[in-house]
């Protein structure tokens, strides 16, 4: 199975070196989207400061906030320079990525499939309807 990653950069912190590592494939567990969530609200967010976050929100020590920060960077989501988090991929490419995993797991690529068992037992408001239609034609138009 081919996987698609996304190039990026990120800073070695004991070298201060930008090296290009590759961003998984844009996939994150449930804790580590939510942590991901706090640095795309607050960044750049210094590192105590989402260490405090993390308690606060998630109940996390400050230890297990720094082991999902280490990982995350080595994967490429974010960097840590100078005590300072930001992100390397923006949370639409997050999304992005693990909807259209979904569509491909679960609906073997159809995206009208998807569409309709989302839809199934739902009605759009006009507003809604009218949303959709504008962006089905502008993805047609591509």
């Amino acid at each position: 199975m081919e996987h698609n990653q996304e190039m990026t950069n990120s800073v070695f912190p004991d070298s201060g070196e930008i090296r290009q590592t590759f961003a998984s494939d844009g996939k994150l567990f449930e804790g580590e989207y939510r942590f991901m969530k706090l640095v795309w609200e607050h960044e750049p967010v210094r590192s105590m400061e989402l260490a405090r976050l993390c308690l606060e929100k998630f109940g996390w020590k400050k230890s297990t906030c720094f082991t999902v920060l280490k990982k995350l960077a080595r994967r490429g989501f974010v960097k840590n320079e100078q005590a300072t988090v930001t992100a390397l991929i923006k949370e639409e490419e997050v999304r992005r990525k693990e909807s259209q995993a979904v569509v491909e797991k679960s609906f073997s690529g159809s995206l009208p499939a998807f569409v309709t068992a989302f839809l199934s037992d739902r009605t759009l408001t006009k507003a809604e309807a009218e949303e959709l239609r504008s962006m089905i034609e502008k993805a047609v138009e591509k």
